[in-house]
């Protein structure tokens, strides 16, 4: 039986197996190796692992927990997750191997539901992006675009000046709010109202945006940020809350509306909170929150001690039974 099961191994689940492992909780990490910063090049705002490439920071955390004997990563997809009559979570692999946990650790991630756009997939975070923190700086001073016409493609818009003076927004032919137009032409953000045909470019390097009418746009780069849904239906089966965007509702302390099930990561945030904050070192903090919350979480069983977090929204909004 181990202690804890963590269900994902990017930043989320390796800083929490980090966490539960230096204090010798037996932990097993389940990592179905689908990281969704794959095909980026590199990691920012990552303090002292700025710059460095996805693959190269997991192998690092990976090395880190070698040292903590009782925290095992195995390379393995989930298939199935419920809860035994003792109260365990059963957590069974896609090859059929099953595995008990007293506490289940969800840090499974999202994904990116894509524009449909052609052309577009394969530039999708090299010169396609969609994060001006975590691609900003790279940007700066070259060709700049974004795709949509919402309110927040119009402040990215905006924000994206920071960087480059050189801004298009793209609206794909849908209308742009009341007054919006005014607001990118006071400030020099051109505006293209034709629907989008196809990106071109080499390799994975944009060069231009090509519309169903009017000349192409050379480009450098286009933020175009899709729709995010979990990566994995575990969440669902296992009955926890989601919020209005579909990811998982926790607490401060990454707990989830099912009683021993904590989620960290993407994948999950608070309802105070508008967005999940996509940075892998916010990833790896609220692992770290949620290792220690289950540490605790456990110390309270062993000695029949109080839970020392007080119940919040989520915490208690388990269904009864």
């Amino acid at each position: 039986m181990y202690d804890v099961i963590i269900v994902g191994g990017g930043a989320a689940g390796l800083a929490a197996a980090l966490t539960l492992g230096r204090s010798r909780r037996r932990t097993l990490v389940l990592d179905a190796g689908e990281g969704r910063n794959a095909p980026a090049a590199a990691v920012h705002n990552f303090l002292t692992r700025d710059g460095t490439p996805p693959a190269e920071l997991r192998r690092v955390a990976r090395a880190d927990l070698a040292a903590y004997p009782e925290a095992e990563v195995r390379y393995a997809a989930v298939a199935d997750v419920r809860r035994t009559a003792e109260g365990a979570y059963r957590v069974t692999q896609a090859g059929g191997a099953a595995a008990d946990g007293r506490r289940l650790l969800l840090a499974t991630g999202v994904v990116d539901e894509l524009p449909d756009v052609p052309g577009l997939a394969p530039l999708w975070g090299r010169s396609v992006l969609h994060c001006p923190y975590c691609h900003g700086f790279e940007v700066s001073g070259r060709r700049v675009a974004v795709l949509g016409a919402g309110p927040g493609h119009v402040r990215l818009a905006l924000h994206l000046l920071n960087f480059t003076p050189d801004v298009v927004l793209a609206t794909g032919a849908a209308p742009l709010p009341d007054g919006q137009r005014d607001l990118l032409a006071a400030h020099g953000v051109a505006v293209r109202c034709e629907p989008v045909a196809r990106l071109e470019g080499a390799g994975t390097r944009l060069e231009r945006i090509c519309f169903e009418g009017g000349e192409p746009l050379p480009r450098d780069a286009l933020f175009a940020g899709g729709v995010l849904r979990e990566r994995s239906g575990l969440p669902e089966k296992l009955g926890c809350v989601l919020l209005p965007d579909g990811l998982v509702e926790v607490d401060e302390f990454g707990r989830t509306s099912v009683p021993g099930v904590y989620a960290a990561g993407d994948m999950a945030h608070r309802a105070t909170v508008p967005m999940p904050v996509a940075a892998v070192v916010a990833a790896a903090a609220a692992g770290t929150v949620a290792g220690a919350a289950v540490d605790q979480d456990l110390l309270s069983e062993d000695y029949g001690l109080p839970n020392p977090f007080p119940a919040t929204a989520a915490a208690a909004a388990a269904p009864a039974g």
